[in-house]
Order: structure tokens, then C-alpha cells, then sequence
């Protein structure tokens, strides 16, 4: 329902944030408003305001219907005016969050309307590059084309995914993954001495001289490190005697998370470099915390320590190497050199984000099932499922659960002998949760950890973070968004993916025992209130010990009748 001349990204955007808002409980809607039915269709009214809503089921049991709220039974449809007056509503002490929501609702909404505006054009320029047909663009030059497509969606949760704080149009076409645009890297050389942690070793051959930036006096104290042309000045300030070369050096494109960028030649190396822009939150910066990197490497060593005692499952699972990084000890100087496994040439590398969006063609989805599944889009569903609950419940054996969300986990698919083969690739392995009581015989990796936040001494955080990143946003959020698009009932969606959760638990015995309770037993699960602790309020107030893992809770759509 548009109102005036508002525009439909406008409308869908307001949609979303009251959805979230409703969602994360934010003044009360959900636990202190009363169910009134209309003639035009349910409400909820809480105090002073009224929301019209429908059945949701997916993270919560309703959402906003339409793009507006009634403050003293007066409508407010515009969603500046709709967060003022919300604003007006909160603790003074939180309102400097909302106004800050606020813009970045603003900032979003400029961002969902440029895409409109330009997606047919950058379809046209993937198929230029790679190719008419999306399903042949193998190897990692082409999985490229893929972050792009996923780069026009909305994050499953988070309603303001798609924004970018402080970043203008000509930087977004410029530096970000929707364009499909490739740049030089900017080069500092950085005092030999800065560098607290270095552990790349021999620098790759692409990987440019002091000679070769111009800087040759500077060889004998200095080593180059790469900057993002949109954090140079902010990176060469954080660190005493950096020189910044003049020009740029080495042509990347940036992948699906925008700080992480490819070789345009050698596709198959990534350099994580930090940004100031945030996302999902103004509180989420794109910097990069030196202990991530640390964490990130050792997760990489801890999960193929696992793979190692799991011979099933070790040629279908494959990691990045993270091994290589670099810092200062500041967060806005650091880089994460990640290298792709060999032999990927042949095959389709697909982020499980990329699935639902639209390609030159039809859905991604839509694409490789006919590929690979015969045009069965549920018998690709099932293999899917399959192979991520196999890993993603044998690592919670190991008392280990992994913050491997739709970004961070890509399919490789290819043939062998004729018969479709499906492989997942893993990148970016900081951030999991380990129950030390559990973790057995791999107990040394817990010292390689940077972040204390990983570990504890039971299963809570571990079910929580299986719930949330492997059944909400990479399994259940593709149950709903097929069942949206019409490729299956959403009831046999959600049943293939209680039966591959209720086998792969089963696997585990006894171990399995707190993960089935928390899942597929519970009344309600865990849902992340980001726009809460990302946003609108300050660590303090929301209580949340990390932003990325704080939670409200919604219905359990594995035990609903849909």
C-alpha cells in the first residue's frame, strides 16, 4: 500500500522496520499491546499506538501489514515521522538512538533506490564479464558475480542491511559489491616495527615492492601493507611514520561484505582490509579488532582438527586459509590474507546468500537446480540441508557451534563421473562458542583464542548461536523465502528441514540432547535483536555483551502447523 508519492522501496523499508521493531519488542509492542480485529484486518494496540499486523511465523509470531502506525488513533505513515514519534516515546537517555536510527533508515532507503534503479544495468554488466547464464560461471572469478547478485537483497532480519553510514552515491559505485566495479588498492609503508603481529611470511609475488609504489628509499625500514582507498587517510593517521604511496597498486573487486575484496587476476586470493563505514548497526563499524584475526585462525585450526576425526565429511567441507595476517595493534590498520582451496576452476561457488536473488535468467535457486537438480528445487533443498546439519551438528558434538551465516558459507557445486557433487566452503571463522566441559581431546585450541567470549562451561550459547546463524539465517530463512517465491509448500519445506535436523541430531546420542531440546522441542526460539543492540541503544542499556549475539525470542516454526 503506497501512500502519496512515496515510492515502493520506501514503503518496503517501513514495513521492515516496524516488522523489526515489532519483533524486538521495542516499547512495548509486543508484550504490552492487546489483539484488536477491524474490518480491515488485525491490529495491535499498545498505549497510545496501533500497529496493523498479520500472521509472520518466522521470527515472530506477527508483522507489520501495512507501512504505517496510529499514534492517538491519528495515522502516521512516513517512516521519519513514525521513528520522531516513537523517539518522543522513549527514555530520554535513548533517543539520541532512534535519531540515529533514523538516519540510517535514511541512508538505507537512498541505497534500496539507487539498486532499483541501476540492477537491470549491472545484470547486463555480469553478463557481459561472466557470461548470459548464471550457472556457467565457474571458478572464482565467477563467484564474484554471485556476491554481487546477493548484494540487491534484504538481510533475512536486519531491516537496514543494505545501508551503508557515511558512504555517498559515487563511493557506492565506486567501492561497493552491487556495482561489480573493480579499483586499485592504496599502499602504505608502514615502520617494520609497527607491525605487532605478522604472520604472512614470504609476501605472494602479486604482492607489490616499496620499489614498485614508488617508495624504494623507504626498503630497508619499512614493509607495504594495503589500505581500502576509503579508510587510506584514516589508516596512514593511525600509525607514526606511515608513508602513503601515491596512485593505487593492484586491481581488486569487492566481495559480498564490501571490506574483503578479490584480485582481479588472482581471484582465488582475498584481503579483508578495514573500513569505517558500519553495517547491520551503526554500533556494527567495519573496522577490524586485532583479536578477530587471531580467533579466525584458530577457528580454521580447530575445525579442520574436527574434519581430520571426521572422514565423511572431509572431502565435502572445505575452509579458506586464514592463516596470514597482519596488524598494528589498531583496528583501522590490519589485513587478513585468505587464499581459496585449488581446483575450484571447474566448479560453481555460490554464497548461500545469493540463492533467492534475481538473476539474468530467473532465482539463482532457480538456476542451478535446474543444473544440477534436474529442475527439482526441493531435491536440492534436501541435499542442502543434508550436508550443512551434518557438519554444522557434528561440530556441536565436539561442544563447538559456528557463526557461519548465508555471507560466510558458500556451496561449491560441480560433477563427477557424471553425478552432481556438492561441497560447502567455509570463510571467516572467528566468532564461534565452545563449551570447554565438552570439547574433549581438543582442549589445546582453547589457548589460541583471543576473545574470552567464546568459551563456556555449558550449552546455552552454543544453542543460541546454532539457532540463530544455522537454522534461522541459513536454513529456515530459505525455507520461507522458496515458500514465498512458490517453488514449494512451506509446510514440506520446514518438514524436510525438521526431518534432516531430527537425523542429524540423532547422531550425536546423548550429545544431541541440549541441542533438540533448544530447537526442535522448545515453545520459542532465540531470535537476534539487532536493531536493539546495533542501534537504538547503547551496551549499557540493552545489557548486550556482543551486539551480533543478543537476543529476544520468537515462535518455534519447527513445531507449528503452517
Amino acid at each position: 500500500m503506497s501512500v502519496g508519492s512515496r515510492s515502493a522501496q520506501a514503503d518496503q523499508l517501513t514495513l521492515r522496520v516496524l516488522g523489526a521493531l515489532l519483533r524486538e519488542n521495542v516499547l512495548g509492542l509486543r508484550t504490552q499491546s492487546t489483539v484488536e480485529d477491524r474490518a480491515d484486518g488485525r491490529w495491535l494496540r499498545a498505549g497510545t499506538l496501533a500497529l496493523p499486523v498479520r500472521t509472520e511465523g518466522f521470527q515472530s509470531e506477527l508483522t507489520a501489514r501495512l507501512p504505517l502506525l496510529t499514534v492517538s488513533d491519528q495515522p502516521v505513515d512516513g517512516l521519519p515521522e513514525i521513528l520522531a514519534h516513537l523517539a518522543e516515546l522513549a527514555d530520554p537517555q535513548d533517543r539520541d538512538g532512534f535519531r540515529a536510527f533514523a538516519e540510517e533508515c535514511r541512508q538505507t532507503l537512498a541505497t534500496m533506490e539507487l539498486h532499483a534503479g541501476v540492477q537491470g544495468q549491472v545484470h547486463d554488466l555480469l553478463a557481459l564479464r561472466h557470461g548470459e547464464h548464471p550457472a556457467d560461471w565457474t571458478g572464482l572469478a565467477g563467484s564474484l558475480g554471485f556476491d554481487t547478485l546477493a548484494a540487491f537483497l534484504d538481510h533475512p532480519v536486519y531491516p537496514t542491511a543494505r545501508g551503508r553510514s557515511g558512504l555517498s552515491e559515487d563511493e557506492l559505485r565506486c567501492y561497493a559489491p552491487e556495482f561489480h566495479p573493480s579499483f586499485e588498492l592504496n599502499w602504505l609503508a608502514v615502520p617494520a616495527g609497527a607491525l605487532a603481529v605478522d604472520t604472512i611470511g614470504p609476501r605472494p609475488d602479486w604482492w607489490p615492492s616499496l620499489a614498485q609504489l614508488g617508495l624504494g628509499e623507504l626498503t630497508d625500514s619499512h614493509l607495504a601493507v594495503p589500505v581500502h582507498p576509503l579508510s587510506a587517510r584514516e589508516a596512514l593517521a593511525a600509525v607514526p611514520g606511515a608513508v602513503l604511496a601515491e596512485g593505487g597498486h593492484l586491481e581488486v573487486v569487492p566481495t559480498l561484505s564490501m571490506r574483503t575484496v578479490a584480485l582481479a587476476e588472482h581471484p582465488e586470493w582475498h584481503l579483508k582490509l578495514p573500513l569505517t563505514t558500519a553495517t547491520l548497526g551503526l554500533r556494527n563499524r567495519r573496522t577490524i579488532k586485532p583479536g578477530t584475526l587471531e580467533d579466525g585462525a584458530a577457528g580454521q585450526r580447530l575445525f579442520e582438527a574436527v574434519l581430520a576425526r571426521e572422514p565423511r565429511l572431509a572431502e565435502r567441507i572445505l575452509h579458506a586459509d586464514e592463516q596470514g595476517y597482519a596488524h598494528t595493534g589498531h583496528e583501522l590498520l590490519a589485513v587478513l590474507v585468505r587464499r581459496y582451496p585449488a581446483g575450484l576452476e571447474r566448479a560453481l561457488t555460490v554464497p548461500l546468500a545469493a540463492l533467492l536473488a534475481p538473476a539474468p535468467g530467473g532465482l539463482v535457486v532457480d538456476l542451478l537446480a535446474e543444473r544440477f537438480y534436474d529442475g527439482s528445487v526441493t531435491a536440492f533443498y534436501r541435499e542442502l540441508l543434508a550436508l550443512l546439519l551434518d557438519w554444522q551438528t557434528t561440530l556441536f558434538g565436539y561442544g563447538i557451534a559456528l557463526e557461519s551465516h548465508q555471507q560466510n558459507t558458500s556451496l561449491v557445486l560441480d560433477r563427477v563421473d557424471g553425478a552432481t557433487r556438492l561441497r560447502l566452503l567455509y570463510k571467516d571463522n572467528d566468532g564461534p562458542r565452545v563449551n570447554t566441559d565438552r570439547i574433549g581431546e581438543l582442549d589445546s585450541f582453547v589457548g589460541e583464542f583471543d576473545d574470552a567470549r567464546v568459551f563456556s562451561r555449558s550449552d546455552r550459547a552454543l544453542t543460541d548461536l546454532f539457532t540463530t546463524i544455522t537454522g534461522h539465517l541459513c536454513t529456515a530463512s530459505l525455507a520461507f523465502g522458496l515458500a514465498a517465491h512458490g517453488r514449494a509448500p512451506l509446510a514440506e519445506l520446514l518438514g524436510l528441514l525438521r526431518a534432516e535436523l531430527e537425523r542429524s541430531i540423532g547422531r550425536l546420542g546423548p550429545a544431541g540432547d541440549s541441542l533438540r531440546a533448544a530447537l526442535l522441542d522448545a515453545e520459542r526460539l532465540p531470535v537476534k535483536a539487532m536493531v536493539t543492540a546495533g542501534s537504538l541503544l547503547s551496551k549499557e542499556r540493552s545489557g548486550a555483551a556482543d551486539i551480533n549475539k543478543h537476543y529476544t525470542s520468537g515462535p518455534n516454526y519447527l513445531r507449528l502447523e503452517v
